[in-house]
């Protein structure tokens, strides 16, 4: 049995398993997290599934009013965070974005909080003074943290050009590497605005169907091979990789045909070229 839950609106969905407790939809759940328990908000109630959910954490329990004026509080000190992270940032004149902010309570006189923030920036940046007068405002321990373009992609979530949440905000853990021989092999524009996500990066869905391609490539007839269809012999003028198919232009009358890569393939005269 599975639920899922967010720890903020349109947010990460992280799934956990409930346990003996059954949340609903909507309801405030306590997750576990190296920094003791956090209140976030079930969004997918609690369900049987068929994957084995052993390795998934359990709920802590069912968030309680001591739990809600707890995070209630841990959001205002993020916020506050932020403000002054960003009017610092300003005064010293450092070329920095901050990104988010994470913020740990401590016990009740101030001692062992710390907030650490998240930033982006075009090269190193010497924030030393910075942490000083953060940590005089904020009146506990300050760390920043630079990150990279495609870990701010991450933080900071989004909607990609297909129209969903990004992957790396969501389901994607590890970043592999994407190269632009993915794109060539993909016949994509070579469109630095066409194939970038948020993070100005080359996007991470390149990756998940280039083996496919690959895969075809191997296979399938060359641009300009003659092969023999179930139509008749012609030319190769184009490629189908979701539809597993060739275009082929037929010299009986110069029309186009879409034919099964299995069937072109399987002709004596699939791969001669003249």
């Amino acid at each position: 049995m599975l639920c899922a839950v967010s720890f903020q609106r349109y947010g990460r969905l992280y799934y956990l398993d409930p346990g003996e407790l059954r949340p609903q939809v909507g309801d405030k759940v306590l997750v576990p997290t190296d920094d003791g328990p956090e209140v976030a908000e079930c969004v997918w109630a609690a369900q049987w599934v068929t994957e084995e959910t052993a390795g998934f954490p359990r709920l802590a329990g069912l968030a309680q009013e001591e739990d809600l004026r707890r995070d209630e509080e841990l959001r205002r000190r993020k916020a506050e965070a932020k403000v002054a992270a960003k009017r610092l940032i300003r005064e010293h004149g450092l070329p920095m974005k901050v990104v988010a902010v994470d913020h740990v309570l401590g016990n009740g006189d101030g001692g062992g909080e710390r907030s650490t923030i998240y930033f982006t920036a075009p090269h190193r940046v010497d924030f030393r003074s910075l942490v000083r007068d953060l940590g005089a405002t904020l009146h506990c321990r300050v760390e920043l943290r630079q990150l990279s373009a495609r870990d701010s992609a991450r933080v900071q979530g989004g909607i990609g050009s297909c129209g969903r949440d990004l992957c790396c905000a969501t389901f994607l853990n590890d970043f592999e590497p994407v190269t632009i021989r993915m794109a060539k092999d993909q016949d994509l524009p070579l469109n630095p605005l066409r194939i970038s996500g948020a993070c100005g990066r080359l996007m991470c869905c390149l990756k998940y169907e280039h083996p496919l391609y690959a895969k075809f490539a191997e296979s399938a007839p060359a641009i300009g091979a003659r092969v023999t269809t179930p139509d008749g012999e012609g030319r190769v003028v184009g490629h189908s990789v979701p539809r597993d198919a060739v275009t082929v232009r037929l010299d009986a009358d110069g029309s186009r045909s879409s034919c099964s890569r299995a069937d072109v393939c399987g002709s004596r005269r699939a791969y001669e070229t003249r």
